[in-house]
């Protein structure tokens, strides 16, 4: 029995002390030095679309609005499975309208094939989702600290919409992750996670690495180790924000956490022994992308689970092995780490509803682990449409 209570209690502190150390970590944060304007780097922001006419026409219209030099950027948006009178109104605006068709559609599919079609005159490429707005000084920023040890780039995505519980739950979590995965691992000296949107790339990199690619799902997480392989960090910079549509439906919530979740594995066990080795080359921030961050479960998962053990070991006590007071530590060190890396924005009383929900969406997650057969060989779409873009201000909103 202590054997069996042992690993469990490894596994969790292992999870605890990952998301206190990186949750500190985000405090040593410091926004890459910003050069005076010397140049104009040559973007294109490219916006993989799958069948989402409900919003990409003003999804298209906010990319052209930024303060950048519109001679130095363009919007193209990769267009998969839109309706006829779309495509129409899309090609009314200033930007390039990029068709494709696949038997299987994925983000890489897409991307592969508009990066072979374009020419290469570009420095950047801009990675958005179909529900993306980029902050109106976005590229601007971006270009004020581009250069050519700057190869990768992830923006901050901050949520589009709070209309429910659901969307400012999933916000809540995009914020974390912005706090630990990115702040604090860039404040530890290591890589930033990337986020599939809302992040830039060398042109030419992009390009290279992305060709080599044929992921389903979760091409982010392999993006990310592809890059580490070649010794290429991502850099994180807060202050370049991108506005993410928050799913705010049960079904997309769990569509969008399964495809998240499987991908995780699938990558784990994929590059697992190439990032271990790594650690024994001394190179820890490849360990971390490929094997630390993915081998554990997914944050609400642990929250859950923690929680649950923390309660119902406290009624066998006196028969544990290792005692109690180790689990009352783990809770309350897991919690403030969580608690700590919530923007002050999010202490709302709306949040205090949010909470209700997190045990149905706990044990909705959990659920899901035993439902990942075959999640990574097709394409789950997350639809969107359910913020009003155009009365989105993007001018000030930090």
């Amino acid at each position: 029995m202590w054997i069996f209570e042992s690993l469990i209690l490894l596994y969790f502190v292992y999870v605890v002390l990952y998301t206190t150390v990186f949750s500190i970590g985000g405090f040593f944060y410091k926004e890459p030095c910003k050069q005076t304007l010397q140049s104009y780097s040559r973007f294109c922001v490219l916006i993989p679309c799958y069948k989402e006419d409900s919003v990409i026409l003003e999804v298209a219209k906010k990319a052209l609005d930024q303060s950048y030099s519109q001679e130095h950027y363009t919007v193209m948006v990769i267009a998969d499975s839109l309706q006829a009178s779309t495509l129409v109104k899309l090609r009314e605006l200033p930007i390039q309208v990029v068709e494709v068709k696949f038997d299987s559609s994925t983000k890489v599919k897409s991307l592969n094939y508009t990066l072979q079609a374009i020419e290469n005159r570009y420095d950047y490429a801009v990675i958005l989702d179909a529900d993306n707005v980029m902050e109106f000084d976005f590229l601007k920023t971006i270009n004020s600290i581009a250069s050519s040890a700057a190869k990768a780039i992830q923006g901050q995505r901050k949520p589009k919409n709070k209309n429910n519980s659901l969307a400012l739950l999933d916000g809540i979590s995009e914020a974390i992750n912005n706090h630990i995965y990115r702040q604090g691992t860039v404040g530890l000296g290591l890589s930033s996670s990337i986020s599939g949107s809302g992040v830039v790339f060398d042109f030419n990199v992009l390009k290279e690495k992305l060709s080599s690619m044929s992921s389903v799902g979760g091409f982010d997480r392999e993006l990310e180790v592809v890059l580490l392989l070649d010794g290429v960090k991502v850099l994180y910079l807060k202050s370049a924000i991108v506005f993410d549509e928050k799913v705010s439906q049960n079904k997309a919530f769990q569509n969008q956490r399964k495809r998240w979740i499987s991908s995780q594995y699938f990558y784990l066990r994929k590059y697992f022994f190439a990032g271990t080795a790594a650690l024994f080359k001394g190179n820890f921030t490849l360990f971390n992308s490929a094997v630390l961050r993915n081998i554990q479960l997914p944050r609400l998962i642990n929250i859950g689970l923690l929680t649950t053990l923390t309660a119902a070991l406290f009624f066998v006590r006196d028969h544990l092995y290792f005692g109690y007071t180790i689990w009352i530590i783990l809770f309350v060190f897991n919690t403030l780490s969580i608690l700590i890396a919530i923007p002050l924005e999010f202490y709302t009383r709306k949040l205090g509803i949010a909470i209700l929900k997190l045990p149905l969406l706990f044990l909705n997650m959990f659920l899901l682990l035993f439902k990942l057969k075959g999640a990574n060989k097709k394409f789950i779409h997350t639809p969107h449409g359910v913020t009003s873009i155009e009365s989105l201000d993007t001018s000030n909103q930090k």
